[in-house]
């Protein structure tokens, strides 16, 4: 039987949750045929450590980025050093994690919004792809993407959790979806379930958005999540595709590598 090869397309393993035993995340990633893992940066403390980890290890990437939860501190100084980040080191294959989170409101509609902007017209000048975070922003994200820059821009929509409208609306303006571990979730997941089979094949990305969202049914003894993880998300987004999950391993595996610019 063919093995799957899988891609964490969205871990934040930079934590320091995994200070003490990163090596054996990794390990343990690598046995369950776990190929490449993205580290995706939220400020400028954890793109460096991001940057440091890709570095040490083979087939790990890293993004750069501002999370809106901190776009109050997303000064000039702060994009440009990020900016620099980006084009010194070759492991970067993208920006983000940027966008609207209107739950929480860690920072204002204003900062938010401000922030967004700054970071699409980077990632644009530095043609990396983008890794994008949205929380009930009531439509503002997407109108933000769509009035502002190409439509040549390339990214994901990191976490997906919205509606089969919200969903067709992404997929037409030709970003991928990022599915995490609230698939496998019995109730959390009811909704997600019914139309994760409307995505097609070639714009779907997996990830874990490790520590966070422990899908089942690690999530029953475990607390921490980790890229080994990722392989539940496929079986189960395989299971309701009804498709083989090595061949959809695969096609997932090349839609990650196609949006990261990597070939390994």
């Amino acid at each position: 039987m063919t093995k799957m090869k899988l891609f964490d397309s969205h871990s934040h393993i930079d934590d320091k949750c995994y200070d003490n035993d990163l090596k054996e995340i990794i390990e343990r990633a690598k046995n369950e045929n776990v190929c490449g893992i993205m580290i995706v940066g939220i400020d400028i403390n954890r793109s460096f450590e991001a940057v440091k980890i890709a570095s040490t290890y083979k087939n790990i990437i890293t993004s750069v980025g501002i999370h809106p939860h901190d776009a109050k501190l997303c000064s000039k100084e702060n994009l440009d050093t990020l900016t620099s980040i980006a084009r010194d080191n070759l492991c970067v294959k993208a920006w983000g994690e940027t966008g609207l989170d209107f739950n929480r409101m860690f920072s204002s509609v204003k900062d938010q919004e401000s922030c967004f902007i700054r970071q699409l017209e980077i990632a644009d000048i530095l043609d990396l792809p983008l890794i994008f975070h949205e929380r009930d922003s009531k439509g503002r994200f997407y109108d933000i993407l769509k009035s502002k820059g190409p439509k040549t821009r390339k990214g994901v929509v990191h976490c997906f959790s919205g509606t089969k409208a919200e969903l067709f609306k992404y997929l037409d303006l030709g970003y991928y979806i990022g599915i995490t571990g609230i698939l496998t979730l019995k109730k959390r997941g009811e909704y997600l379930r019914s139309i994760a089979p409307h995505i097609p094949e070639d714009r779907i990305l997996i990830e874990t958005d490790a520590p966070y969202l422990t899908p089942a049914p690690q999530k029953n003894k475990f607390r921490r999540n980790e890229p080994s993880f990722v392989k539940s998300v496929l079986i189960r987004l395989a299971e309701i595709r009804n498709e083989e999950p090595e061949v959809l391993s695969q096609a997932v595996y090349n839609n990650t590598r196609t949006l990261y610019k990597v070939d390994f």
